[in-house]
């Protein structure tokens, strides 16, 4: 109960930190970099709630989630194209917007239901690719290292979201083998790069600090994915969607810490 207790203030925390305070427009591309990783990130998160609605798991805190998210996106999306620096990026942003809305029609157009996650998962993967691609070319407008580090730490926030939707659409099930085959390769891509941002020369003390706790937090987050859900009980799937939520806080603050490095 403690470390349910905490590990709910910590979704709580984040929720608030995403709550877009005043100063929510971009500043550098450091910060075009974060926040467009981020989008990456909402466009698995958002999915993540939508399953969890249709378990009926975890239901007021998911369509907190699912509401919080979906006001976070779009705010950032115009954020993201108006800060856009060159036409190539302004292009890919304005197919992200049209991803969107795809996306959000299925998303928000009705109730929740199994019949629809399908075309949810195929709505979410257009969005995805699309926000990463915009995200890649907000670090190549960079040029610098330090970009290199803040999208590889964003991208950690998307893969803990991932893996928590595959887990709960092999479990409804939707396309089962593909959901598992995607979850066993988002594991190995986060493993890996954990070890890249942990001896990265750039990582301060404080990062590798934190870095340690959200390597605490996947441990419980992992543990529940490979748990079963067997008879009817939703108590392994629940662990995965509130884990999830804890270990993104942590890599949110990691990627917020890489932002403010500007070398």
């Amino acid at each position: 109960m403690q470390r349910r207790h905490f590990i709910t203030l910590g979704t709580s925390a984040f929720l608030a930190g995403m709550g877009l305070p005043a100063q929510a427009q971009i500043s550098d591309l450091h910060d075009a970099i974060n926040k467009a990783g981020r989008q990456r990130m909402l466009s698995q998160r958002m999915s993540k709630a939508w399953l969890a609605l249709v378990h009926e798991i975890e239901m007021p805190l998911a369509q907190q989630v699912l509401n919080k998210s979906v006001t976070v996106f779009e705010q950032q999306l115009a954020d993201l194209k108006a800060y856009a620096p060159t036409a190539e990026i302004k292009t890919t942003y304005g197919k992200v917007d049209v991803a969107w809305q795809e996306f959000k029609a299925v998303l928000v157009g009705a109730p929740p239901k199994r019949s629809n996650a399908a075309a949810l998962l195929q709505a979410d993967a257009k969005l995805l690719a699309l926000a990463n691609q915009g995200t890649t070319q907000f670090e190549a407008a960079l040029g610098k290292s330090g970009g290199y580090l803040v999208n590889m730490a964003g991208r950690q926030r998307m893969l803990s979201q991932r893996m928590a939707k595959f887990q709960l659409a092999a479990m409804l099930p939707v396309d089962a083998v593909t959901s598992q085959a995607e979850l066993t390769k988002s594991r190995t891509e986060f493993s890996a790069a954990m070890d890249v941002l942990r001896n990265a020369p750039e990582t301060t003390l404080r990062i590798k600090e934190e870095l340690a706790l959200a390597e605490g937090q996947w441990l419980f987050f992992d543990s529940a994915l490979r748990r079963p859900s067997l008879g009817g009980d939703t108590k392994p799937l629940k662990d995965v969607f509130v884990t999830s939520e804890t270990l993104l806080t942590t890599m949110d603050t990691i990627t917020g810490l890489y932002t403010g490095l500007k070398a």
